[in-house]
C-alpha cells in the first residue's frame, strides 16, 4: 500500500542533502512522522497546507517501512499511519510537485 508524505519543497531539499530526515516541525515535537493515504491526503493538504504552494508529495511503500510504522487513531477516529524513525531517501518510491490551483492542491493524476 503505498502512503504519502507532504513537504514543503526547503524541507524536501533538505532531506534529499542529507539522506534522511525526522520529517517537518510538526512531526519532530510529535515524536514521529505523520503520513496520509490516497483517501486521507487530500484533506491533509487542505488542513496543513492550505495557502502553501511550493509543496512535494512523496510516495513511500507502506510494507518496506518495517515496524517502526504504526497505524494509529487521529482525525475523526481515522487510522493514519506514522513513523517512529528517521525517513530515509531511499524509502521514498517518488516525488512529484504538488502546486496549488484555484480551488486547491493539484494532485498527480492517477493517485485516486
Amino acid at each position: 500500500m503505498l502512503i504519502y508524505k507532504i513537504l514543503r519543497r526547503s524541507e524536501w531539499n533538505a532531506f534529499r542533502a542529507a539522506g534522511k530526515t525526522a520529517g517537518a516541525p510538526v512531526d519532530i515535537a510529535d515524536g514521529y512522522i505523520h503520513f496520509s493515504t490516497a483517501a486521507q491526503v487530500a484533506e491533509t493538504a487542505a488542513r496543513h497546507f492550505a495557502a502553501e504552494s511550493d509543496l512535494v508529495l512523496l510516495a513511500l511503500d507502506a510494507d518496506r517501512l518495517g515496524p517502526e510504522l504504526r497505524w494509529e487513531p487521529a482525525r475523526g477516529g481515522q487510522l493514519f499511519p506514522h513513523l517512529y524513525r528517521d525517513l530515509r531517501i531511499d524509502d521514498v518510491l517518488w516525488d512529484k510537485s504538488l502546486p496549488l490551483g484555484a480551488s486547491g492542491h493539484i494532485f498527480p493524476e492517477g493517485l485516486w
